[in-house]
């Protein structure tokens, strides 16, 4: 993954790939893990906001248009830091994560079960 190499180059000449920074890379995974459910949060209002107006025949501005583009923006962004911070930390202990991702893969493809709530359970 070439963008996978661009960061970690990045991140090297940052000085971050560094056994002793695995801790500070953790949170900081998790601080950007957070932004992700706070862009979804505002998402989420913002469609409520959008079926209210529907339903009551109230203006929809070009405005409020251009609020939800840039939530989309935001929650591109958190998920795209939050990738950032994850192929670090993987590489502080030497793992690719397209690799992490192709092995989680091979252990889920063939998994039965079913989805309850919104959630996979394994048989």
């Amino acid at each position: 993954m070439r963008l996978e190499k661009e960061i970690i180059e990045w991140a090297n000449k940052k000085d971050l790939i560094k056994e002793e920074n695995v801790y500070q890379q953790y949170a900081k995974f998790m601080e950007e893990a957070n932004e992700i459910l706070v862009a979804m949060n505002k998402i989420n209002f913002y469609e409520k906001e959008y079926i209210y107006k529907l339903e009551n025949n109230l203006e929809i501005t070009k405005e409020f248009f251009n609020k939800g583009a840039e939530l989309e923006q935001e929650l591109k962004d958190a998920y795209g830091d939050t990738l950032v911070t994850l192929i670090i930390s993987a590489a502080q202990y030497e793992l690719g994560l397209e690799d992490c991702l192709e092995y989680a893969y091979n252990e889920i493809k063939n998994r039965t079960g079913k989805t309850v709530g919104g959630t996979f359970i394994k048989d």
